[in-house]
């Protein structure tokens, strides 16, 4: 069988409902988390699939979180590689970093539920499940497009969406794998902040979610499922 791996940069960033299509599609799942002692001896091009999912941390914040640095080496490696990866938000800056890009701080807080503009070919490919579809983001950080990768997606607040280089790399600023987990309500406990922050409140967010998530989550599963049914 093959075997996928989830980075897990912190508990409440789980792979959510990208797990049933990447199960369908034949992987047996496995988790790792970076604060695992395994971790840093971990050889992240040996797995048939890496899925890196979100987190609080930037990119840039190394000297408090030395792993960064460690997970970006190798991390390079398997993308040199041409080894199918999925980076979710800081997963996607993390892949974006690991080509070349810069990482850091946006401007302006995006979190909510609201479409991604699918840009040109990409709305014939995995992406146009998500097309018209109000999908989470939450994040602050953004990223330069790295050389030699396909622009795929753009938000009315950041251009840099979502990103391919052939079909085995795809990486998702947003969050179309949440809209029925639990661990939403844990995000809105840890940040309520960053809610008020991007010209919201942590009540109206909430009934967001229960409106248009379990939608997200539909086309998310979609996009997945198909993105790994063209993986070379």
């Amino acid at each position: 069988m093959k075997r996928a791996l989830i980075i897990r940069h912190v508990p409440y960033e789980g792979v959510a409902g990208y797990r049933e299509p990447i199960e369908a599609a034949g992987y047996h799942v496995d988790r790792i988390d970076v604060a695992d002692p395994g971790f840093a001896s971990l050889d992240l091009a040996e797995p048939d699939l890496l899925i890196m999912m979100g987190g609080p941390m930037g990119v840039y914040e190394q000297e408090q979180h030395p792993w960064i640095a460690c997970q970006l080496r190798r991390l390079a490696r398997r993308l040199a590689a041409d080894r199918p990866t999925l980076g979710v938000c800081f997963g996607a800056q993390m892949i974006a970093a690991a080509l070349g890009a810069r990482v850091y701080p946006g401007p302006a807080k995006e979190v909510g539920f609201h479409p991604v503009a699918v840009h040109g070919n990409a709305a014939g490919g995995p992406l146009r499940h998500i097309v018209e579809v109000p999908v989470l983001h939450w994040h602050g950080d953004t990223f330069t497009l790295p050389e030699g990768v396909e622009l795929l997606a753009s938000s009315h607040v950041y251009p840099h969406q979502a990103f391919s280089r052939g079909p085995n790399l795809l990486a998702l600023q947003f969050h179309a794998e949440m809209g029925e987990d639990e661990r939403f309500h844990i995000w809105l406990e840890q940040w309520p902040e960053s809610v008020v922050e991007a010209g919201g409140d942590v009540a109206s967010l909430r009934a967001t979610h229960d409106t248009h998530g379990p939608r997200a989550a539909a086309a998310g599963r979609a996009m997945i499922a198909d993105w790994l049914a063209q993986l070379a």
